[in-house]
């Protein structure tokens, strides 16, 4: 196994600063990681860092939150495209889904899949907010809006990724879609764990230390 090609390098800290975005480059460049992670506002810059390096860059747009309206998460996603993201790691509407307005985020997700303009997009869940029945809702509306991923979380709320919501999202979308875990990996032990549950994209910003053996800090 490349466990390397499973990660996501992630850098989402609103204090992070360009040298951090190009050290976050260098090191998926240089280990070898599917993609790098960043804020919007941000992608233009990790484009031009990583081009023809055989790294993609993905965007979160609608995050952390997943609140705003579904014309601002739609144009957040076109811009980022436009600055050369390859994916997008989106927030679903929380507040809506648990009030079961599923109408409403059908056509959220859809708005963002098709301004992603074919490129994979993944529907953030934050599932420490959410019942088991909410996040099987989320699945099956994530399908429906033509998701190429289910993920579990954002980092920045009461919990991360388990093991026990990659395997209930990895039952969910029976192998329609895909499950990236995301949240609170910061070891070799627990990213093979969520891969053996049934995740096939890791979003850590330590990915450095779990392909090293050893256990990082922080939240993401």
């Amino acid at each position: 196994m490349n466990l390397a090609k499973f990660i996501d390098h992630t850098l989402l800290k609103p204090e992070a600063k360009g040298s951090d975005i190009e050290k976050l480059c260098q090191e998926a460049v240089t280990h070898g990681f599917f993609s790098v992670c960043v804020n919007s506002s941000r992608v233009e810059e990790a484009a031009a860092l990583v081009q023809g390096k055989g790294v993609a860059v993905a965007a979160v747009t609608g995050f952390p939150l997943g609140a705003m309206s579904t014309a601002a998460k739609a144009f957040e996603t076109s811009q980022a495209i436009a600055d050369g993201a390859t994916e997008i790691d989106t927030v679903i509407n929380i507040g809506r889904l648990k009030q079961g307005d599923d109408r409403y985020i059908l056509e959220d997700l859809k708005a963002v899949v098709a301004a992603a303009q074919g490129r994979a997009v993944k529907v953030i869940f934050e599932t420490c907010l959410l019942t088991d029945e909410e996040k099987i809702r989320a699945c099956k509306l994530s399908l429906e809006a033509g998701a190429a991923f289910v993920k579990t979380s954002t980092g920045f709320s009461t919990g991360g990724a388990t093991l026990d919501d990659v395997r209930l999202m990895h039952r969910a979308v029976a192998g329609r879609c895909q499950v990236k875990a995301s949240g609170g990996i910061r070891d070799r032990a627990t990213a093979l764990a969520m891969i053996e549950a049934g995740a096939t994209r890791l979003g850590t910003s330590s990915g450095a230390a779990i392909l090293a053996g050893e256990t990082a800090t922080g939240s993401y």
